[in-house]
């Protein structure tokens, strides 16, 4: 198993997204690359520690690669803006990829680069080492599956159903 953060917005829809997907076998709300360790969802949302809300993925590479889930990523963003997705604006609403290895940073680099072509903007998602993750609170794990109607900026019908578990 491998595991990547991604960004997109408020990360309980970008959690419910790729909990769906096959090949993703878990997926967990945290707060990554924060200026403070152990920071809380008040802290980050009070944007003094540069926290953003992200998902750890732990995926099993024989069955999605790394390039899948950026193209997964790539429908629920717009990778042309900072601070902000959907009505979420914000520090720790930017739209990123926070890896592991220089490999990964390297591949992630490249699939930014051949995105590029489909943008009149340049893309500003972020592309950065993991510095750090805490966990989010237990009441942000799986918190569209608990609040079904909660609020949500993704449209999960983007998933194609081969895509899906």
């Amino acid at each position: 198993m491998k595991k990547i953060i991604v960004a997109g917005g408020c990360f309980w829809g970008v959690e419910h997204y790729y909990s769906l997907v096959k090949g993703i076998e878990s997926t967990k709300c945290g707060y990554v690359n924060s200026l403070k360790e152990n920071i809380t969802y008040q802290e980050t949302c009070s944007q003094k520690y540069k926290a953003i809300e992200a998902v750890e993925l732990t995926y099993d590479e024989s069955i999605i690669s790394l390039d899948k889930i950026l193209e997964l990523l790539f429908r629920i963003i717009d990778p042309t803006i900072t601070n902000r997705q959907g009505n979420d604006i914000g520090v720790q609403y930017q739209a990123g990829v926070y890896t592991n290895s220089l490999l990964e940073q390297e591949q992630v680099l490249n699939y930014i680069v051949k995105e590029q072509r489909n943008y009149s903007k340049p893309i500003v998602i972020e592309n950065t080492f993991v510095l750090n993750f805490t966990d989010a609170e237990e009441y942000h794990q799986k918190y569209l599956y608990k609040n079904p109607m909660g609020y949500c900026h993704i449209n999960m019908n983007v998933l194609k159903e081969e895509e899906k578990k």
